[in-house]
């Protein structure tokens, strides 16, 4: 939804992964469906070392008007190769972490740690004032997002936010 709310004429959208991790592969499915529903092309880019991305990005840029990247250790790793790549051909990688957009990727939606870390120490309290673990509930971090964009990238792309994610108060600039 990020990259259709900033680039709504994304007609074909890249998907660079290692088809080695488990996260990867069951978000490329995602990606997949969610794309089929909009009638967006996906041209997939498997990777099976930091080596390779430099050169699939190559490729990649070619044939994509946007790329994202999940959280993938291999590509995050070489996130500045993929990033340069991109760049250059002006074409915009979405990611899946905030630290891929400190990476040089261009943007994501993600969790606030600073809000994760003070939930944490929430529960941590809890069980240190005996309540067992087991009856903590699991926390999943779906609301109050933040929106994290790199801001070099943003002015190589010379793209123009939309004003919703201008003056959205929980809009991250990333130098």
């Amino acid at each position: 939804d990020l990259a259709l709310s900033i680039k709504p004429d994304i007609q074909t959208l890249g998907f660079m992964y290692n088809a080695s991790e488990a996260n990867s592969v069951s978000n490329l499915e995602k990606v997949k469906a969610y794309c089929d529903a909009k009638g967006i092309k996906v041209v997939e880019s498997a990777v099976t070392s930091i080596s390779d991305v430099q050169t699939n990005a190559q490729v990649l840029v070619t044939k994509t008007d946007a790329i994202f990247v999940p959280n993938d250790n291999t590509v995050a790793s070489a996130m500045s190769a993929l990033a340069s790549e991109a760049n250059k051909a002006k074409v915009p990688v979405f990611v899946g972490a905030d630290s891929m957009v400190m990476d040089g990727g261009f943007a994501t939606v993600g969790i606030d740690y600073e809000e994760l870390g003070r939930e944490t120490a929430r529960m941590v309290d809890k069980v240190l004032k005996g309540t067992p673990v087991e009856e903590l509930p699991v926390k999943v971090f779906k609301e109050n997002l933040n929106v994290y964009v790199n801001e070099h990238v943003l002015s190589t792309l010379q793209i123009t936010l939309p004003d919703d994610i201008k003056n959205n108060d929980k809009l991250k600039m990333i130098q």
